[in-house]
């Protein structure tokens, strides 16, 4: 099965069920569904940063500061954010990412309820070669530093950019 066709809960604005919908289709038809990102941390308090594969459906080649993905249809979001984080950075036995908040992203073409989690890694990844085509731990300000230079995923400026708000 390829990933536009795997099946998603599509939601409304209050994060109900209303519906399935392979991922393409929610994609093409801008259904909304739901997603979850995971920030992703080493031993050093570093942040896992990568860039995602040009096979990707969505922002194919973009960089990014968290791992994760959709949640498909009858998953919880916190089953979802332990096999994406698991899935991504080609571990098993990390532990359960904390869950932060949550918020609706909008945009012109998207749209997704997006649950927010932290993990702390301290096994070595080996991340996954159909999503993640290069990768590299930075230090916050490092991570800082890179924000104006290279081309990342919408939805994952505005996670970060909620983050540090979230922290502050």
């Amino acid at each position: 099965m390829s990933a536009a066709d795997e099946l998603l809960d599509i939601v409304d604005v209050r994060d109900r069920i209303v519906g399935q919908a392979p991922r393409g289709e929610a994609t093409a038809r801008r259904l909304r569904h739901r997603c979850v990102f995971i920030e992703v941390r080493d031993a050093r308090d570093r942040i896992f940063v990568h860039r995602r594969t040009a096979s990707k459906l969505v922002f194919p080649s973009h960089h990014d500061m968290f791992v994760g993905g959709v949640v498909g249809a009858g998953e919880t979001y916190d089953d979802a954010a332990l096999r994406e984080a698991e899935e991504e950075l080609g571990v098993t036995g990390l532990p359960r990412p904390e869950p932060l908040f949550s918020f609706l992203y909008e945009s012109p073409a998207h749209t997704w309820w997006s649950h927010v989690y932290q993990v702390r890694c301290e096994l070595p990844v080996d991340p996954q070669a159909e999503e993640v085509a290069w990768h590299t731990f930075l230090t916050d300000a490092e991570l800082e530093q890179r924000l104006d230079t290279l081309r990342w995923v919408p939805d994952g400026l505005e996670t970060y950019r909620r983050l540090r708000e979230f922290r502050a």
